[in-house]
């Protein structure tokens, strides 16, 4: 009998050990949530998450085995990561802490991809730097320095910046106004030759028409729509356009939207809208009410007076701003944006951040809701946020949607963000590329960099 109890005692002792070590100490368990598919718009009810080396392993109703890292979400629903493709990452001589800041500005509301706007050397590192995980960021495109009417004002000079860009690794070339249509053409042909994309900004003397044959990847702001619904019979000067074709509100003709629009489509330009800048910064919203917004304190005092002040030239007395005018102007960038979102390319959620009055990753909500007012649904929207750059980028084996073999970028928020996009401020927690960042960290760091900007 004694040697019974030996045996059964060895044998308890055997299973506890192998109990232990099936435990997984590096995978992370993630359970009761809620999983938004954004690819057909349902939501997988009460279902695990299963993380391990920054990929989803597994997901599904319950996951078997035990592990030593878990979240309980709670009843959370979990978000595909969402990407900001028009951002702006500071450059030096901005200190590397501003740097860092702004950074985890975006990944605190669940932006876990930017597409960086104004490229510079050192983004080229923190690229590298946020792919090796040395880094907490979102994942980094960045586009290269500025091709502007000054930066490139012969065939020459752009056939030899394009080349060098595309040398130096960036993913991009960012086209801002001001480049001549002989330049730009010299500039699109190199482009094509050395294989790097080009995005941003339509040239006045590019125009709109020659702009989307050249096949930019994208179009940015919307610029050069509006100036391509004046008719010829206007007879105006291309380069009395104002603001992003403002001045021509009054003789643009919305009828030719879907030619536009159709042309976008079959030239594969890709439109990111950036709406908030012109309900927010172009506006005739108060500068007062919107520095009064929590999301405010996060910025430099010297940047806000810098906002305030600029805002004033574009809008207030003096300016040539009309409030009547800039109804109708709205009502048309809605109306091509609406369209767009249905027969163009497609959309990408970017809003200009930061810009006046849009702080890096809280600015994302402001240009969700100018879609919506646009008509887009919440699903549109969030597509254009998780799907849509993972196309654009052609990596949908990637990242943009929350599925096995792809990386772990996903938050979660309370309430159904289908049911109301504001659900999405609800954050409570991120995930990058499977490090996990809580509500309580979030809240911590958030609150040192208010502190911070207070000083600068």
């Amino acid at each position: 009998m004694k040697k019974i109890l030996v045996f059964l005692f060895s044998l308890s002792l055997l299973a506890c050990n192998q109990a232990q070590e099936k435990v997984n100490k590096t995978a992370t368990h993630i359970t009761n949530v809620h999983i938004v598919d954004v690819r057909n718009g349902k939501i997988l009810e009460n279902h695990q998450i299963l993380v391990d080396s920054g990929k989803i392993i597994q997901m599904g109703p319950s996951i078997a085995g035990k592990y030593a890292n878990t979240i309980d979400g709670n009843g959370a629903f979990a978000v595909p990561g969402l990407a900001e493709m028009h951002a702006h990452i500071p450059s030096p001589p901005t200190s590397e802490e501003r740097i860092k800041e702004t950074l985890f500005l975006y990944l605190s509301n669940g932006i876990t991809t930017i597409r960086g706007m104004l490229g510079h050397p050192r983004h080229l590192e923190l690229r590298e730097e946020a792919e090796s995980g040395s880094l907490l960021s979102p994942r980094i495109f960045t586009s290269s320095p500025s091709l502007n009417g000054n930066s490139v004002k012969t065939p020459e000079e752009a056939r030899s910046k394009v080349t060098t860009y595309k040398e130096a690794g960036y993913d991009f070339l960012k086209i801002h106004p001001g480049i001549l249509r002989a330049v730009f053409d010299t500039l699109v042909k190199t482009a094509n030759e050395v294989g790097i994309p080009f995005a941003g900004h339509v040239p006045v003397d590019v125009g709109i028409r020659h702009a989307l044959k050249s096949q930019f990847a994208s179009i940015d702001h919307v610029d050069g729509y509006l100036e391509g619904l004046v008719p010829k019979s206007a007879a105006v000067e291309a380069n009395q356009n104002g603001f992003f074709g403002y001045n021509f509100t009054p003789i643009a003709d919305s009828s030719l939207i879907q030619e536009l629009v159709a042309e976008s489509k079959k030239q594969g330009v890709w439109v990111v809208p950036t709406q908030s800048l012109f309900e927010r910064w172009f506006a005739p919203a108060e500068s007062d009410q919107m520095l009064s917004e929590p999301e405010m304190q996060y910025m430099p005092a010297s940047t806000l007076e810098n906002w305030k002040r600029r805002k004033e030239q574009s809008t207030g007395e003096g300016s040539g701003f009309s409030a009547d005018q800039w109804e109708d102007f709205i009502s048309i960038r809605r109306q091509l944006i609406k369209a767009l979102q249905q027969g163009g390319q497609g959309l990408l959620l970017g809003s200009d951040a930061p810009q006046l009055f849009n702080v890096p990753g809280f600015s994302i909500h402001h240009e969700m809701a100018g879609m919506s007012r646009a008509g887009l649904s919440p699903m549109e929207i969030l597509k254009s946020g998780t799907i849509n750059p993972a196309v654009y980028f052609d990596m949908e084996d990637q990242f943009g949607e929350i599925k096995a073999g792809l990386s772990a970028d996903l938050f979660l928020v309370n309430g159904n963000p289908l049911e109301d996009l504001n659900n999405l401020r609800n954050v409570e927690g991120v995930m990058v590329r499977g490090t996990w960042i809580s509500k309580t960290d979030i809240d911590k760091k958030l609150k040192e960099i208010a502190t911070n900007a207070a000083k600068q």
